[in-house]
């Protein structure tokens, strides 16, 4: 750059491609390293830099590559990618029989282009950015895994608050990844590592089918044993929230069961979360309903609105446990309330009315979802029929998808002045506010709990429905218990922790993680 170099090219791509014997450095922390030496050199905005690199595909790699000082990236493999996927015969037969359009593979690669272009659009408003030159080198990440050494050479000045991986352990998973690129006997495909989708002996997933067939099995049949090996086998899986690197130390001698709070009075606690009809059956939100009323807990409707019929108790249940009124319902018994206990208002509005407000015992304003934080909720067309859209106040066939909290409140002020309208109008309503686990959540609880809210929820990156795009589910939001631990000290520390209640959610399972 000092010898009038204006243009930095970073490049893994090599004569013949990587070998067996030569590895690459990641390109994310080459750039980072690159970006933050010339900046300490006093020359960072005398050159641009160019990635050229076969270890970006998906847009949240483009976006990470941009947000530590990319200028522009070519993902050449996944370009070669698409070369081979127009040149494929499954491909070619599928144009020439009419099953896909019949482009060029020029048009493919356009069509990339802008499909990775459109991904990045969407990773920017989340955080409710305009301009890619804003988002350049901006560093509006949190790091979770990346120990300090590695943070100090290439991402100094973001977040990594439990530590993590050395650079050499970086630089040793690079080496075992490369080295299953060169087996022994030849690779006929490339692996699925079943990092979004399950597959038996890959990634290992926290809600896995055989996992869900054993509690399924546990409660059908009200199976003591089934649950006990459900709870045996998250014990035994490997280490994959924070939590399971937590152990209770105690110097006290425990006390007898009998001196413990009753499991009434506990389960009263509880709270689903914030599931809307639509993401969930009819049937699946109105059990919800009927089930948490029957202990005590509180069901959460999620953004939709709810039918009028399910604020009145059911008082019309034959011996067969079956009402006219929910006649697609099993079980059910006489004084039986389907309501949802905590009624939430979201960004979209969808389905809020006075009646729908003064039905709830608990108002939950969503300021973010933990498992897709800058997102509001979204429901394809497809799933919105003639009762959903009424309920909505929508039509069927719609996409509906709420706006990011930033289109409507701006400010701490526009949220107090929420809040104060929903005490308004039902003053028997606690109102709470949903938060989603990050870093600076605490200053936002504290300005949460000035605004009288009643009850403050932190939201993990666990969890969702599953109404959520594919390049929604990864990379966005942390785990609760980074949330947790900075709203409590946060509180606490400015004498606000007396004024609210804290609840979390995100894949929260047996008694351990409580």
């Amino acid at each position: 750059v000092r010898d009038g170099a204006e243009i930095v090219i970073l490049s893994d791509l090599s004569d013949g491609g990587i070998s067996a014997e030569q590895t690459y450095i990641p390109p994310l922390m080459a750039v980072g390293a690159v970006h933050h030496h010339l900046l300490g050199q006093k020359l960072r905005l005398e050159a641009s830099l160019v990635v050229e690199t076969a270890q970006a595909w998906s847009t949240h790699h483009i976006a990470c590559l941009v947000g530590f000082g990319a200028s522009a990236v070519h993902p050449y493999a996944a370009m070669e990618g698409v070369r081979a996927w127009h040149a494929s015969s499954r491909t070619q037969t599928m144009m020439s029989t009419g099953k896909i359009p019949a482009i060029s593979v020029e048009t493919a690669l356009t069509n990339f282009r802008e499909s990775v272009d459109a991904g990045l659009y969407k990773i920017m408003s989340k955080i409710g950015i305009s301009l890619l030159s804003s988002y350049h080198a901006a560093q509006i990440f949190e790091a979770i895994g990346l120990g300090s050494d590695v943070m100090e050479l290439a991402f100094k000045g973001t977040v990594s608050r439990v530590g993590g991986m050395t650079m050499t352990e970086v630089a040793n998973e690079v080496a075992s990844l490369q080295s299953a690129g060169f087996p022994e006997a030849g690779v006929k495909a490339l692996s699925n590592y079943g990092f979004v989708k399950y597959y038996t002996g890959k990634e290992y997933h926290h809600n896995s089918p055989p996992l869900t067939k054993t509690l399924h099995k546990a409660l059908r049949e009200k199976n003591v044993d089934q649950y006990k090996l459900f709870q045996e086998s998250l014990k035994a899986a490997p280490l994959t929230v924070l939590r399971d690197l937590i152990d209770i130390k105690s110097d006290r001698e425990p006390i007898s069961i009998d001196k413990v709070e009753p499991v009434e009075e506990i389960m009263r606690k509880f709270c689903t979360g914030g599931m809307s009809l639509g993401a969930l059956s009819r049937e699946a939100h109105e059990t919800l309903g009927i089930a948490m009323n029957r202990f005590g807990g509180k069901s959460n409707s999620g953004e939709g609105g709810e039918d009028d019929k399910r604020f009145n108790r059911i008082n019309d249940v034959d011996e067969d446990g079956v009402s006219a009124s929910f006649p697609y319902l099993r079980g059910l018994k006489n004084g039986d309330l389907p309501t949802s206990q905590i009624k939430q208002v979201a960004s979209g509005r969808f389905g809020v009315s006075p009646e729908y407000l003064m039905s709830a015992s608990q108002i939950e304003i969503k300021l973010a979802q933990g498992a897709k934080p800058g997102e509001g909720g979204q429901l394809p067309g497809q799933k919105i029929d003639k009762y959903i859209a009424t309920l909505r106040l929508s039509k069927p066939g719609v996409t509906l998808i709420s706006p990011p909290p930033h289109h409507d409140i701006y400010s701490i002020e526009d949220l107090a002045q929420l809040i104060y309208d929903l005490h308004m109008i039902n003053p028997a309503a606690k109102v709470s506010v949903k938060l989603v686990a990050g870093s600076g959540i605490g200053t936002i609880a504290a300005g949460v709990a000035k605004a009288n809210a009643d009850v403050i929820q932190v939201s993990g990156h666990d969890g969702g429905t599953g109404a959520s795009p594919l390049s929604s589910i990864k990379h966005a939001g942390v785990p609760w218990e980074l949330g947790l631990t900075e709203v409590h000290t946060t509180l606490l520390n400015s004498g606000l922790r007396d004024r609210v209640l804290l609840r979390v959610d995100g894949g929260l399972k047996t008694g351990w993680d409580v």
